[in-house]
This record gives structure tokens, C-alpha cells and sequence, in this order.
């Protein structure tokens, strides 16, 4: 009887790989106007002396910690294969003018269906004097490359 195998890469074994949280990144009042802008969101919570981010504006940091996932040579992802399918936050406090972000990602989950894996991200956005401020979780998914 022949031996079905997985192939090499990304399994499910990887649930809960944790990365090393990335340089702070320090949230500042011009990101803050640029981003608003390009959301075209004039809200005067966005723009001023005591700005704070727009919600989604947490990607810009979270997605720094994707790095760490796309250059782990073990997982064997490729960013021009994937396709990010959806996000949602969990909120202590809004970023603000000032704030030192890090961000560190782990693996949640991993569903292989065919070519295809469906990995489950969340990445805690914290100061580094360990202030929680917000969690933000991605799926994404990932053509292999034996597919492509």
C-alpha cells in the first residue's frame, strides 16, 4: 500500500509559532493625517493635537510582523501567492500620537484544502514597556507552489 505524505512546508504542526516582536515602531501624527487621507476619513479624531489612528491603521504595524512569516525558509510561503481574506481587531485602546508599537505574530491556525492553506494569524500589538494595546487576526490564504 503506497504511503500518502504531506508536502513539505507549512502544516499544521506550526500552530502556535511564535516570532520575535518586531523594532517599535513609533505611531506619529503625519502617518496618522497620511492614512486618514487615504481613507478619505476626515473625522476630527484623526487629525490634531491628541490624534489618534484610524482602527485599521494597526495593519500598518501588523504587517511588519508578517515578515518573520514570509522569510521562515521552514514554512515556504510566498507573499506573491497569497491572498489576504480577512481581519478584525480586538481593541484595549486606540493607537495614539507617540505610542511605540510592536508587533508580534503567531500561528492560530492551519487548514490545508488541496493546493491551498488557510493559516490563521493573530499579532499582538503591545508598547515595549508591555502595555497590551490590541490584537489584530488575519487569514490568509496560500497557493503552494508545486499549484502555481
Amino acid at each position: 500500500m503506497p504511503t500518502i505524505t504531506e508536502p513539505a512546508g507549512l502544516s499544521p504542526d506550526h500552530v502556535g509559532r511564535r516570532y520575535p516582536a518586531t523594532d517599535p515602531y513609533v505611531v506619529s501624527a503625519a502617518k496618522i493625517d497620511e492614512f486618514a487621507a487615504a481613507l478619505a476619513d476626515e473625522s476630527p479624531a484623526y487629525h490634531g493635537s491628541g490624534a489618534i489612528a484610524p482602527p485599521t491603521f494597526a495593519m500598518v504595524i501588523a504587517a511588519q510582523a508578517w515578515h518573520h512569516l514570509f522569510t521562515d525558509p521552514e514554512l515556504g510561503l510566498r507573499l506573491d501567492h497569497t491572498i489576504h481574506a480577512d481581519q478584525s481587531f480586538q481593541w484595549d485602546r486606540p493607537l495614539r500620537v507617540g505610542d511605540a508599537v510592536t508587533a508580534t505574530l503567531e500561528i492560530t491556525s492551519v487548514r490545508r484544502r488541496r493546493d491551498t492553506d488557510i493559516i490563521g494569524l493573530s499579532v499582538s500589538l503591545d508598547t515595549p514597556g508591555g502595555e497590551h494595546l490590541a490584537t489584530a487576526f488575519s487569514t490568509l490564504w496560500h497557493i503552494r507552489e508545486e499549484a502555481a
